[in-house]
């Protein structure tokens, strides 16, 4: 069987198939990798996103045997293990957000003068976005990019992290209020129709 032999099948199919054919799991990678390694960057930047999507991926592959097979999706379980690995760096996490700070915004390019009004208005927010999180509360940090950045909705946020939906809630209405706070008229963290 090959990897392209699975293209119809869902996550959990192909993580069944993997037990008897340990190269399936390549599947896994290449649907969710860079998600997963997008998360990990955002949360720590990118040198160390490389070695929390390897772990990542290691530690699922460890784990394979466990995967609920009643989830179709494994994005939450994936993004459950580097959750916990990132939550073992929270202070790489807040230094990376801390430099981002005070390297401040990278320079704009030359170009039209929307486009860099644009730039310079995005960069004051993500200075202050940057600030806002740094200041959060590691678990509130955790449902919070869930679920904004990475547009998990509340079921699967409660997967990621092993938590009830009535937990990922409050923890969300909280970190949406502290962020407000520093924001100021800005919210960045409105819900989307494509949430759960």
């Amino acid at each position: 069987m090959t990897p392209e032999d699975t293209d119809a099948d869902d996550d959990a199919s192909v993580i069944a198939r993997s037990r008897h054919e340990p190269s399936l799991f390549a599947v896994i990678f290449d649907r969710h990798s860079r998600h997963i390694h997008r998360y990990a960057a955002r949360r720590l930047g990118p040198a160390t996103a490389d070695d929390v999507l390897a772990d990542t991926f290691l530690i699922a592959f460890d784990k394979r045997a466990k995967f609920d097979p009643a989830r179709s999706d494994a994005r939450p379980w994936l993004y459950g293990i580097a959750t916990n690995l990132i939550s073992r760096q929270r202070r790489a996490e807040v230094r990376e957000l801390k430099l981002r700070l005070a390297v401040g915004p990278p320079a704009a390019d030359e170009g039209h003068a929307d486009r860099v009004a644009d730039q310079v208005t995005a960069q004051a927010l993500a200075t202050r976005l940057d600030r806002a999180l740094a200041a959060l509360r590691p678990r509130e940090r955790d449902v919070l990019l869930l679920f904004a950045a990475e547009g998990l909705g509340y079921q699967d946020v409660a997967e990621a992290l092993g938590i009830p939906v009535g937990t990922v809630k409050s923890r969300l209405n909280r970190a949406r209020g502290r962020v407000r706070a520093e924001l100021g008229a800005f919210d960045l963290v409105k819900e989307t129709s494509g949430h759960g």
